[in-house]
């Protein structure tokens, strides 16, 4: 009733008939005496760093992205059915792709890889839909240099680099020189350890060493990926490695679970010591993949998609599941080529370390159909891109994409899926209502901006408080004029009023009241100067 009535002025009283009534506590004093300065940085719910607490009917809500179409099938001669590890970015007015090109052959009692060696190729696109495959003219594969190979084992054979387990990014450290613009991870397949390249302009590459660095500290047979991260002001590299698993910061014994090891450098060759990854309350799992990297909308937030591998072994549903002759035929090779299945997770972190890992899939296989519900299936590539929507006047969204059809057919594909901007987790209000409280923080700026979503019926208030839970004259939730729509940015504001500099640098908490609503990020904004 009150969204339809925005200057009506509730009462508690009026809030308890119609159901809505939140139960006030008394904040915990967490940080008030150092509250984190978060200026004008937008701030997501993908991880729980800022949250003091949920109240009444909101929790935290992951959401899931929408499958679209297949952008790409790596179905030319010198790709095939193991084609994966895509890195995607966006580089001005292009979408560049790289990825492993690799053929699997399963035959009985074996698994034939040898149909050619493992290549990196390179893919690229305007609007991150639509994919082409260029002819680079770089590397001559059966009598022709008519391909998109950016990087073959021979073009490197000094330095030993397999471009099959590829990483590439473009570098955003301010001091790389313009010889090294763009940057790529490729597993050294002798000595053990990985190889930072380099190139001008993503194409022409040349090893940055001749020596393999963090040599020994991993098993690196995945797609291990470095990166500059600008809030640290260094490279950070994530890799696989085989050790005990953390639980709850107590190790879990039995060895040789896939897991992930960070370390940080300054230049791409001295890095570290490593540190193995940690979650806060997730259990044991074979992490495959890691898919590290800071969103975009908020860089200071790390955002990974690592990929959960498990071996179901034979069961009733396994064999019910697609392609049911080619999984006994892959399976008499070795048997979890037949029985493993993989999916894609969600996780986050501030320190690049300790991570908050949503323990429920982010991206499952999905209904049953061919080319699904396979070991190799929903690897994330690495990472997301901002994308137009598909529906006319809508705002952007963001794309990401993931394999499937591994192991059969041709060649493997490449399918797109989409988020809303934010969207990986929202604080999620039901029909009852609820609150989430933040704990002390400063801000700059002098607005706060909100990503949400609602019903027709429902409806978001924020409220602005002091550190110790005590209200702010004039920035109470019977002062908020309610919320409700459907918008990636919009302006708060308390009786017609946005400002909110008069608070700017102080410690203050943020509660956000919801009744039938989705709140996916906020941000304390700064108008800027006309």
């Amino acid at each position: 009733m009150n969204h339809l009535l925005p200057r009506f002025r509730w009462s508690p009283f009026l809030t308890m008939l119609v159901g809505l009534a939140i139960p006030v506590h008394q904040p915990s004093a967490v940080g008030a005496d150092d509250p984190p300065d978060i200026g004008t940085r937008r701030e997501l719910f993908v991880e729980d760093g800022l949250i003091d607490r949920l109240d009444g009917g909101v929790r935290l809500q992951m959401h899931h992205p929408v499958p679209r179409e297949v952008v790409l099938v790596h179905d030319a001669p010198w790709e095939g059915t193991g084609s994966g590890y895509h890195s995607v970015f966006q580089d001005g007015d292009i979408y560049r792709m790289y990825y492993k090109a690799w053929h699997l052959d399963a035959q009985q009692g074996k698994l034939n890889t040898g149909r050619h060696p493992l290549f990196c190729c390179y893919a690229e696109s305007k609007d991150g839909i639509h994919w082409e495959k260029p002819e680079l003219d770089l590397y001559e594969f059966e009598g022709s240099k008519k391909n998109n190979i950016v990087a073959a084992p021979a073009m490197f054979a000094s330095v030993h680099a397999d471009p099959g387990h590829p990483a590439v990014f473009k570098d955003d450290n301010p001091n790389a020189p313009a010889d090294a613009r763009y940057k790529a991870i490729f597993r050294s397949s002798k000595p053990n350890g990985l190889l930072p390249f380099k190139s001008p302009d993503g194409i022409h590459w040349s090893p940055m060493t001749d020596k393999p660095i963090l040599s020994g500290l991993g098993a690196f047979d995945s797609q291990n990926l470095a990166f500059w991260d600008p809030q640290l002001g260094k490279y950070r590299a994530y890799w696989r490695i085989f050790t005990a698993g953390v639980v709850n910061d107590k190790v879990w014994k039995p060895a040789g679970i896939r897991a992930i090891r960070t370390a940080t450098s300054d230049d791409l060759l001295t890095w570290s010591k490593p540190q193995d990854l940690t979650y806060a309350d997730s259990p044991p799992e074979q992490l495959y993949t890691n898919q590290i990297k800071p969103y975009s909308r908020a860089p200071h937030v790390l955002i990974g998609f690592p990929a959960r591998y498990i071996d179901r072994g034979w069961s009733a549903s396994m064999k019910q599941l697609p392609e049911a002759e080619h999984r006994k035929l892959r399976a008499s090779s070795t048997q979890r080529y037949g029985t493993a299945v993989t999916d894609g997770l969600l996780m986050a972190s501030r320190d690049g370390v300790r991570f908050k890992r949503w323990n429920e899939a982010f991206l499952r296989p999905g209904p049953e159909r061919p080319g699904t519900w396979h070991y190799g299936h929903q690897y994330i590539g690495w990472h997301l891109v901002e994308t137009q929507s598909g529906t006319p006047g809508a705002p952007n969204e963001l794309s990401l994409y993931a394999t499937e059809s591994y192991w059969t057919g041709k060649g493997s594909h490449l399918r797109r899926y989409t988020l809303r901007l934010d969207g990986f987790v929202s604080a999620s209000g039901d029909a009852k209502g609820g609150s989430l409280l933040t704990k002390p923080l400063s801000f700059s700026g002098d607005h706060l901006e909100l990503n949400f979503a609602t019903s027709a019926a429902g409806t978001v208030r924020v409220e602005i408080l002091k550190a110790d839970g005590s209200q702010i004259a004039g920035y109470t939730a019977d002062d908020c004029d309610p919320l409700f729509g459907d918008t990636t940015s919009r302006v708060v504001s308390w009786q017609g009023q946005s400002d909110l500099s008069s608070l700017a640098g102080e410690a203050v908490r943020v509660r956000f009241t919801l009744h039938d609503a989705d709140v996916f990020a906020y941000r304390f904004g700064e108008t800027p100067n006309e």
